[in-house]
């Protein structure tokens, strides 16, 4: 029985073998593609087909041998930094519309990989790098981003039209005049916290595109050190602290048209008045059917307004379509599904949860379509009579109980009847729950409804990738086309004697509030608690942060457990999926009943027969790095050790539309800015404290730990702390992994 341990874990190759990751379906169904992390090189993704004929899979594009080791530029590294995207490799890719080719991206590069025959051929201009690569709908066109300005590449020229073989020049469509504009690029607001990775859209024919212009001027200058191993460099970072100015985003509209030689030819932008208030976020962008649907987000967060233009007449004023608004704030969501005849799905906590809405009349009449006890997540495909959807329900007709640690995939029947605002239950859409195991799916459909991909994980499973064929009964017939099973191939086979599988669980806190939890009992610990065993609490807790699933748990649980420490983690109020009632005691301010949940998780370790709850540590990383310090103040009398990395330690030093969610702003919530940060609590600290930072954040920024550092010193309060030159939030490279974890081991050993 081999134990796990550092090395292996981050070594290669990997030791979850082949994890399968963005997942797509050819449009006609033929192939299932993915990206794999190489056998040889677990920083490298290669992509992946299988031939839904004769089910077969095969590496279609090894990514080595394009790979060209170039430098990112700084804004591909700040992209990558907010998908949180670590890997080389294929770092993106689209099929062709007909299903006989991928455009995969790599190294800032663009290439056509065909399925007959496995070969390639660059789209995009050699020695250059480009960002935002994305094909038209049509497969005629390229678009993408150059240093902040957007260009459109003419593909038309592969199938020889117009007698033109050689690759025109790209088009350039736009042309910023000093690096505080760009065009076609999500600002840091909307990639890091609205989760808007976009900065243009394609209309369905590729004969529009919608972009954003952004400048960044109004947004004042924070002078932060960039410190790597051998030099330092001061990085003019435009960063938008809470109650100041955010960027301003413009959004345009430009037609497309090729000449007698292909090529492409622009017109003059039409630019889009999409604001209520010159504030407003740019939240949402969708085209459909020749409509643009804007989303606009007022500042505070409290409303929500759907918009809607037609292509063809950009002057006429929009249409709203719908207001939401929230007495807290609003969570956005990507569920907004159009169809051709102006009606479209919607999802809305306005009752609560999260449900399904069907908007009827082009809009106008609204149909709830799920109720209950539960959440719609994701809405993954829909037609004109059915909706299929991702997330959980306790007590939904005619689906399987489930709980918010697992999501299922659902169908509802919509067309089979309605739930008007006061109608009856009784005539419902039929919901039913297509999958049932306790586990966590994640799916995507092809094009045309019939065909799905479910890639899930339950905590036995690592992960599993299964085929589903819709049949006109509307039955489903399930293929499995990779799994990664614990078996005598799997790479993990020789540490699984050794694995501490966790328990899920709930309990309820002293004032009635449902909390779930997973805990991984360490090696040697038994129901009859003969010896008892430290345990460390590893904590998020912040806003959508889940961390309990019926999921495949991250294998660092297992280095704690193999070391004779056990783990516990809650999700406590306001970490998301449940309502917004368990969300919302966490507004205007921060860092308390977070805190009191926890401490619930304490108290449920005292029923646990094997947990010292004299010896608890607590651990956690951004977020769970603010709580770690948040814990070991206000519940010192718990806790004797804590690790907080890359923590927020004072609120004003924050993002606008992360924090201003919450606390609102400064000048509207001084008491709740007060109250929340770390530093009115510091004097309560008695245990041993470790604090971890990557000297080159640009999320939160270094600012946050040296302010700690200097509180602390001031407090004469001990303390530990580890740098990491050129590191970023989320110290991800290899070597700075093996350290501190090892470090945080260590620690904890020393400190328990």
């Amino acid at each position: 029985m081999k134990e796990l341990t550092l090395t292996r874990l981050f070594g290669s190759p990997p030791l979850l073998g082949e994890l399968p990751s963005h997942v797509q379906c050819a449009p006609d169904g033929s192939h299932i593609s993915w990206l794999q992390i190489a056998q040889d090189d677990r920083e490298r993704l290669d992509l992946w087909v299988y031939d839904t004929h004769n089910a077969t899979s095969r590496c279609l594009l090894n990514a080595a041998v394009l790979d060209r080791g170039g430098l990112l530029s700084d804004a591909e590294k700040a992209l990558k930094e907010r998908k949180r995207q670590f890997s080389g490799g294929v770092t993106n890719y689209a099929w062709h519309p007909e299903s006989k080719a991928c455009v995969a991206v790599i190294d800032g590069m663009a290439y056509l990989v065909n399925l007959s025959d496995d070969g390639y051929q660059s789209l995009t201009p050699e020695g250059s790098r480009q960002t935002e690569i994305r094909l038209a709908p049509s497969g005629e066109k390229l678009a993408f981003v150059r240093d902040g300005d957007l260009y459109v590449q003419s593909l038309q020229y592969l199938h020889g039209a117009h007698g033109k073989s050689d690759r025109p020049p790209p088009s350039r469509l736009t042309q910023r005049d000093n690096e505080q504009q760009s065009f076609g690029l999500p600002d840091f607001i909307a990639q890091e916290e609205m989760h808007r990775f976009e900065g243009y859209w394609w209309s369905d024919e590729g004969t529009q595109l919608v972009y954003t212009a952004v400048d960044e001027s109004n947004v004042a200058i924070s002078e932060r050190y960039e410190i790597d191993a051998d030099e330092f460099r001061v990085v003019p970072q435009r960063y938008p602290f809470t109650g100041a100015a955010n960027p301003q985003v413009r959004l345009a509209v430009c037609n497309l048209a090729a000449d007698s030689a292909g090529d492409i030819q622009t017109s003059q932008p039409s630019w889009v008045d999409w604001a209520d208030d010159p504030e407003d976020y740019l939240a949402r962008v969708n085209v459909h059917a020749g409509a643009l649907y804007v989303q606009c987000q007022n500042r505070a967060q409290t409303r929500l307004t759907l918009k809607r233009w037609q292509l063809h007449d950009l002057s006429a004023a929009p249409e709203t379509l719908l207001t939401e608004t929230a007495t807290t704030w609003l969570n956005l969501h990507s569920n907004l599904t159009p169809f051709d005849n102006g009606d479209f799905l919607w999802t809305s906590a306005r009752d609560g949860h999260e449900h399904l809405y069907l908007y009827e009349n082009r809009g106008r009449e609204a149909r709830q379509l799920t109720r209950g006890e539960g959440r719609v997540n994701q809405l993954v495909y829909a037609d004109r009579r059915h909706a299929y959807f991702l997330g959980w329900f306790s007590d939904l007709t005619e689906a399987s109980s489930t709980d918010p640690t697992q999501q299922q995939l659902y169908r509802c029947d919509f067309s089979s009847g309605s739930l008007s605002g006061s109608g009856s239950d009784s005539n419902a859409p039929r919901v039913t729950a297509l999958t049932d195991s306790a586990a966590w799916h994640d799916v995507i459909f092809a094009r045309s409804g019939d065909l799905f991909i479910d890639r899930f994980s339950t905590p036995q499973l690592p992960a599993q990738l299964d085929m589903g064929k819709i049949a006109t009964d509307r039955s489903v017939e399930r293929t499995t086309i990779a799994s990664l099973a614990i078996n005598s191939d799997h790479p993990y086979v020789d540490y699984f004697d050794a694995h501490r599988a966790p328990q899920l669980g709930h309990f309820q806190t002293a004032d009635s509030a449902t909390l779930y939890y997973r805990l991984t009992p360490p090696k040697g610990a038994s129901d009859t608690g003969t010896t008892r065993f430290p345990v460390v609490v590893y904590v998020y807790g912040g806003p959508g942060g889940q961390k309990v699933t019926s999921a495949w748990a991250p294998l660092l649980l297992q280095l704690f457990a193999a070391r004779g420490i056990g783990v516990l983690e809650v999700d406590n109020r306001g970490t998301g999926n449940r309502s917004t009632a368990f969300d919302a005691p966490i507004h205007k301010l921060l860092g308390q009943v977070e805190v009191s949940d926890q401490i619930a998780g304490v108290e449920f370790l005292r029923t646990v027969s094997w947990a010292d709850t004299q010896r608890l540590g607590v651990f956690g990383h951004s977020y769970g790095g603010y709580m770690t310090l948040m814990c070991m103040a206000n519940a010192a009398d718990y806790f004797k050790a804590g690790v907080a990395v890359a923590p927020v330690s004072a609120w004003e030093l924050y993002d606008t539309h992360y924090t201003e969610r919450y606390l609102g702003t400064p000048q509207n919530n001084p008491d709740g800015y007060a109250n929340s940060a770390v530093f009115p609590w510091l004097d309560k600290i008695t245990g041993q404290l470790l604090i971890m930072h990557g000297m080159a954040d640009d999320n939160v920024l270094f600012t946050h730990s040296t302010r700690l550092f200097k509180a602390l010193q001031d407090l004469g309060t001990p303390f530990q702390m580890m740098t990491y030159p050129g590191s970023k939030h989320a110290l991800q490279e290899t070597s700075v992994s093996l350290h501190r974890f090892e470090m945080i081991l260590r620690f904890f050993e020393d400190n328990l």
